[in-house]
């Protein structure tokens, strides 16, 4: 009786606290226009922590299995992304690399210090063949940050030459004295990064000046065209985008922003896995706080760019909290749980909205650092929850948005109200239709009643990524705490899409046609 009467208090909370919550989406497919661009699934690979060494490559004389030096096991894990293109070699590391320390035979080239990140020594046994090479064996197109801050014009323009050029020029039979006959295929080149900050310290107005001779030298050779990125905002520096778009305008191809989900750059920015769920809230708040400073960077290139011509390419985001415990500090590595995979789900919601604006985004980073798809340590790997998020999300890339509007309740988050659901839909190439839900509820489930307009779905089915916890994480010795599974709760009812969704969880519904 004693133990009974236990059991009934203990199970007391969970009926006081955990309720059924209603939500409603209205889909509008009569209005889908734009195109999801797949390089919104772009990935970074920065010279940073074991991000490249033990993480991408671990060469060819490595105990761990590899092909050509590249480990397998994440090899085929990013294949199954179909990642869209990858950005290298940063970041903060480019504007310290110089591309020729990272060519010819291994053993012959110098070594230097990486200041920015740990000041480990940085051996250029990964350089633009290995980056290269990577690209091409994953599928995806390369996105190489240029050096401006502390390189030349000239470096500039014999690196482009290097990779791009097809002719008897110099940087051209370098490359083949190198074991490289045929060109590659490069488009995006950033031009400097961050240069208000690690790449230069610069004002907006020299930096604009700056660009505009750096890009000038950056030549199209044969068929390869470059699509130019000037180093653009961090946050809320809505100046730096005004001066550019008014120094520069149309002599570039995009312009970058940088958005972390981040409690703060000064003291601790609290724990990866050790949060509750005031920590929970937050940095979901400010993980889609990303809109409204999307929309204000927006209104300003609209002003000078009516067509869209330029693109807006956020090719740093996602969170940053404080390092693994023991690690070097300056190897960034941290922990993933489901509160990462709603800041990628919730970024993905936002993103689709936009792309006739937004042409590329580039998570940071793609393995072992801040909210990687992969972690890995020595032989030993494992997929994060975000990593199912991109899995998951796949049908969208190259997919048409379907606009909809959300009927939720809301939270106030960061004195700003949150919809508790958020969803984004998309017609496929293949005919078929996905709606993506994400409901941010820690304790209560949701009822999602989804209005289809004029489509008339045969089946549905879908998969759920969720959590016991707030905290749940994957680790080496259980990696699959947090993975994706079938979905049941998901019917089609007097032409609605009738979800029940448990708290905390993401879900993709595809519906066959």
């Amino acid at each position: 009786m004693k133990r009974l009467l236990l059991m009934s208090l203990l199970l007391v909370p969970v009926f006081l606290f955990a309720q059924q919550k209603t939500a409603s989406v209205v889909l509008q497919p009569d209005q889908a226009r734009l195109k999801i661009s797949k390089h919104i699934y772009g990935q970074f690979a920065e010279h940073l922590g074991t991000l490249i060494y033990g993480g991408l490559w671990v060469g060819e004389n490595s105990p761990i299995p590899n092909t050509k030096g590249y480990r397998n096991d994440v090899l085929e894990a990013l294949k199954k992304l179909s990642i869209p293109n990858m950005r290298w070699p940063g970041g903060c590391f480019a504007d310290e690399y110089h591309w020729m320390d990272g060519i010819g035979p291994r053993e012959k080239r110098p070594k230097m210090v990486n200041t920015n990140w740990g000041g480990v020594v940085e051996d250029n046994s990964f350089g633009t063949h290995e980056f290269l090479n990577l690209c091409e064996m994953l599928g995806c197109e390369p996105y190489v940050s240029m050096n401006v801050g502390s390189g030349s014009v000239e470096e500039m323009a014999k690196w482009v030459e290097y990779m791009t050029s097809s002719g008897d020029s110099p940087m051209a039979n370098l490359r083949r004295q190198n074991g490289r006959e045929e060109p590659w295929k490069v488009r995006y080149v950033g031009v400097g990064n961050e240069s208000w900050g690690c790449g230069g310290n610069m004002r907006p107005e020299y930096y604009s000046d700056l660009y505009r001779r750096y890009q000038t030298y950056a030549r199209n050779y044969g068929n390869n065209r470059l699509f130019k990125v000037a180093s653009g905002a961090s946050d809320y520096d809505y100046n730096w985008t005004e001066v550019l778009m008014k120094n520069i305008g149309n002599q570039m191809s995009g312009i970058s922003l940088h958005y972390y989900t981040v409690k703060g750059w000064s003291g601790s920015k609290g724990s990866a896995t050790q949060f509750n769920t005031d920590d929970y809230y937050f940095t979901l708040g400010k993980c889609v706080e990303i809109e409204e400073v999307l929309l204000k960077h927006m209104e300003i290139m609209d002003r000078y760019d009516a067509r869209k011509r330029i693109g807006l390419m956020v090719d740093e985001w996602g969170t940053w909290f404080d390092v693994e415990p023991g690690t070097n500090p300056g190897f960034l590595r941290q922990q993933s749980t489901i509160r990462d995979a709603f800041v990628a789900a919730l970024s993905f919601n936002i993103f689709h909205k936009y792309t006739d604006r937004i042409q590329m985004t580039n998570i940071a980073q793609v393995v072992n650092v801040l909210q990687s798809m992969i972690l890995t340590d020595g032989p030993k790997m494992l997929l994060t929850p975000t990593y199912h998020v991109f899995e998951m999300y796949k049908p969208f890339q190259e997919a048409t948005n379907i606009p909809l509007t959300i009927t939720s309740e809301k939270m106030t988050i960061r004195n700003k109200e949150v919809a508790v659901v958020s969803a984004t839909a998309a017609k496929a190439q293949d005919g078929k239709v996905y709606v993506a839900l994400a409901n941010i509820d820690a304790v209560n489930g949701q009822q999602v009643s989804v209005a289809l307009g004029n489509i008339a779905p045969k089946g549905v089915s879908g998969r759920i990524l969720t959590a016991q916890n707030i905290t749940d994480h994957n680790t080496f010795e259980k990696p699959s705490v947090i993975a994706p599974a079938t979905f049941t709760g998901a019917k089609i009812q007097g032409g609605q899409l009738q979800v029940n969704m448990p708290s905390k969880s993401i879900v993709v519904l595809e519906l066959s046609m």
